[in-house]
Parts: C-alpha cells; sequence; structure tokens
C-alpha cells in the first residue's frame, strides 16, 4: 500500500556522494524535527526529470524557504555518482537541493511509489510525487497519473499547497 498524508516516513537509508565516496544518509535523521519537501523522479537525466521537475524546485527553492522550509530533497532509484552529476547538471546543487540516490529502491518500494516500465528500461523506479514532510509525517502528497507528466507534483504546486 502507498504513503499517503498522515503517514510516517519508514526509516531508511539513502546515497550521497561526499567527499569520500558514497556516504549513507540517515533519512529519519534528516527529517526529525525539521519541515521537508521531498520529491521523487522516475530517473536522473531523463526528459521530464531534467527539464520540468527538479527546475520546478530550482525556481521555487526560495519561496519554499520563506515558509520555513528547512530542505528541499530530491530521491530517483540512481546510484549517488549519477544524483551528484545530475545535481550539477540541472543546477540543484548550485540552489542548495540535496540530491539522494536509492539505489536499491528499497525506500522507493517501502513507501509503495515503485513501478516497472521494460520498453523505457526502467525497474523498479519511482513513480513521480512530492510530498511535505513535518517532523517524518507527510502533511501533503502530490502523485503523478504517469511518469512523463509533472503538474501536481512540481515545485509551484506543492508551494501553492502548502499555503
Amino acid at each position: 500500500m502507498a504513503i499517503g498524508e498522515g503517514d510516517t516516513l519508514p526509516a531508511a537509508s539513502l546515497l550521497q556522494l561526499g567527499e569520500n565516496g558514497p556516504e549513507a544518509v540517515d533519512l529519519g535523521g534528516k527529517l526529525s524535527g525539521r519541515k521537508v519537501i521531498l520529491f521523487a523522479v522516475p530517473g536522473a537525466y531523463t526528459p521530464t526529470c531534467s527539464s520540468a521537475h527538479v527546475p520546478s524546485f530550482v525556481r521555487t527553492r526560495d519561496q519554499f524557504l520563506e515558509k520555513g522550509v528547512d530542505e528541499i530533497i530530491c530521491v530517483s532509484v540512481n546510484d549517488p555518482f549519477v544524483m551528484k552529476a545530475w545535481g550539477e547538471a540541472t543546477g540543484a546543487a548550485e540552489a542548495g537541493i540535496t540530491m539522494l540516490g536509492d539505489a536499491d529502491a528499497a525506500f522507493t518500494k517501502a513507501i509503495g511509489m515503485a513501478f516497472t516500465a521494460p520498453p523505457a528500461g526502467l525497474m523498479d523506479r519511482s513513480k513521480r510525487f512530492a510530498m511535505y514532510v513535518e517532523d517524518g509525517v507527510v502533511k501533503v502528497l502530490h502523485e503523478e497519473e504517469g511518469p512523463g507528466v509533472c503538474e501536481v507534483s512540481g515545485g509551484e504546486a506543492m508551494l501553492a499547497a502548502i499555503g
């Protein structure tokens, strides 16, 4: 069953590329006592993710900070090397968006957001969604109907939803 509003996110260990290579990131630690926007994409460097989804959060980052959001996190079923390079290529890293890899899709599967699209070469990838999380609890969740669409999960839509 997919995660919903009012649910607490499960414990998860995601990956980021640090100075000495891949580093585990305890998602619970990042969420504890904080207000976070977490959005997920089907894949780094894929068309809609690169041209619409990530740029929407780069554009709206400062407005989220003004609303008290502590951090914006992008998650994708990719390795931390790809996530670092993609963050640099899209301007997300420069904008201060945290890019985390869910390399084995464990987090994505745990929250019921995995899908597979063999014709596109996407196996156990994340559905496109965005959520506003307070202290680990999902307050707002916007899930797209299809992987090639970025309307309800974009930065502007999430910004409007959290008032």
